[in-house]
This record gives structure tokens, sequence and C-alpha cells, in this order.
């Protein structure tokens, strides 16, 4: 990883209605770009994770959960927070018929406990997006040890279907999609987050190469920031920007799913986002679920 001076800088992002409309400005230079050109690289989350392991961006979107092995090479901007607010990663199953064990047709009853979900999750296979992301990492505090194969994440809908796993851990629009596509919703992990510890569940952030000079780590920070502000200030053309990536969505779903996203914690992570990242992965370390010490830092 050369500390080396450059006007064009790579930026990783997924190809998501969310990450497009963020990066919007950026891509159709709405936005004075202060002479810096960037080349825009979409690659799944599990992908951008594994990358910036390696170092090889210098902007990229990672899973909160990556930030604890990628923090020797990247510090954390401070704008593009990805948190769930109540709401999060799902653990879905094939539809149910309505029955006795509390099971109905829009998912489990709120009569079954946390525990008896658990009880019933434990034996079975879950199929997940990757062991590096936040959802994967929010799993393990909800459920400790399971069973899981790793597909990836718009391969799992088709995999739990076929029974290749008796369950499947959904992020990006899956999570608005589920049930039209067949499934049932056993537990939201951002609802149960939320009511635990009355803090967004932290998913996903952007991070930026620790060697770059600190002057352009401003401007680049400026620039994330202004992109992200143009979105939220300009959003039907900033939607309209996102559509070719909103997999199965119509323009209203795909705007629902954004505002999910995109919203005043994406300006800044702010003293409740920050928390929610210490909480998070705090208590991931404390279980073992993380093996090193954590030290975040943001891009000032």
């Amino acid at each position: 990883m050369a500390a080396t001076l450059t006007e064009t800088f790579t930026l990783g992002h997924s190809p998501d209605p969310d990450d497009a409309f963020m990066f919007y400005a950026m891509a159709a230079n709405k936005i004075d770009l202060r002479g810096y050109r960037f080349e825009h690289r979409l690659e799944d989350i599990q992908t951008l994770n594994e990358r910036a392991m390696r170092g090889e961006l210098h902007i990229s979107a990672v899973s909160i959960h990556a930030c604890a092995y990628v923090a020797d090479k990247y510090l954390l901007l401070p704008c593009g927070a990805s948190m769930g607010d109540g709401y999060g990663p799902l653990v879905i199953e094939k539809h149910r018929t309505p029955n006795s064990e509390g099971y109905g047709a829009s998912g489990i009853e709120e009569r079954t406990s946390n525990e008896d979900i658990r009880d019933r999750l434990r034996g079975r296979l879950i199929a997940v997006p990757g062991t590096m992301t936040s959802a994967f990492l929010a799993l393990q505090l909800y459920l400790g040890e399971f069973k899981y194969i790793v597909v990836p994440f718009d391969q799992i809908f088709e995999t739990v279907r076929s029974g290749r796993a008796e369950a499947g851990l959904i992020i990006h629009e899956g999570q608005l999609t589920y049930a039209r596509s067949g499934f049932t919703k056993i537990i939201d992990l951002g609802e149960w987050w939320k009511e635990r510890t009355g803090l967004p569940l932290p998913l996903g952030g952007n991070v930026l190469r620790k060697d770059i000079p600190r002057e352009i780590q401003s401007d680049l920070a400026a620039i994330l920031r202004e992109s992200i502000e143009f979105g939220l200030n300009h959003r039907a053309e900033a939607v309209q920007h996102s559509m070719p990536y909103a997999r199965d969505m119509g323009s209203d779903l795909a705007s629902k799913f954004i505002g999910m996203y995109v919203n005043e914690f994406t300006r800044d992570y702010g003293e409740v986002g920050r928390e929610a990242i210490r909480r998070f992965l705090g208590e991931a370390r404390e279980r073992g679920y993380i093996d090193h010490e954590i030290l975040i830092e943001f891009v000032r």
C-alpha cells in the first residue's frame, strides 16, 4: 500500500440504490470535485470488506464489523453511515402455513419470545452474505454459535427456496421484498438491537486510507459530505439515478429503501451513532467474536 499522491482515487461501493444515491453527485459531477477524479468500483459488500483488509482502495464502503479489522489502514469518515434505527437485517424462511407453534402468515407472532426463536434457529443451517458483514456479527450477538453457509447476498432467497439452507440472513433490498418473494420473517435484528440497547444498529460506513495526506483527507471528506447533501436536497433526481441498482423494486419502494439508510445518521454519525459503534463492536469483542483490540479513528 504505497503512500503516493494522486489526483485519481479509487472509490468502492455496493451496487445498491442507497450507495448510488450517496455518490450520485460525485458520479454525475454535480458538485465541485476540487480537481480530483474518482474511479467508482462497484462490488458486493463482502468483497469490499476483503479488499479493505488488503488496503486496496483509497475510499471504500465497508461493514462496521470490518472496521475492527482495517483500522491499521483506514480512518472512518464521519459521514456516509448506514444505520438501522429500529430495523435492519432479517432472518427469513420459506413461507409457512399458520400453525400452533406461534408462526403466522406474516412471521413469528409477538408472543413468541426471543429465546423460543433462538431455540428454533440454533439447529438450522442459515445462508449468510459473508462473515465480515455487520449482519453476520449481529446474528452472532443474537444467536451465539450457529450453522451457516456463505453465499452472495443476492442468492440467499434462492438458496433457501431450494432447500440448500433452512433460513437466510437478508440484507439490502431483500429487507423489503422478502414477503412477496414467498418468505416469512423470523427476526429483525435491527428491531431486536434497538429494543435491547436503545441504539441504532450500525451496519455500514465509508473509510479513507490513512496514507493519504491530511489536507487531501479533508478535501475528500468534504466532497463525500457534499455529495450526500446534494442527494438529500435533490431527492427525486438522485433516486432516479439509483434506479438501475434497485433490484426488483419500483421507484416508490426504492425511495423507501433509500430513506431507511440515507438519513441524518448518514450526514454525520453524531454521538448516538458513535456510541452505537462502540457498543456493537465492544460487545462482540467481549464475547469473543472479534479477537483483538478495537481502535476506530475518524477522519478529522
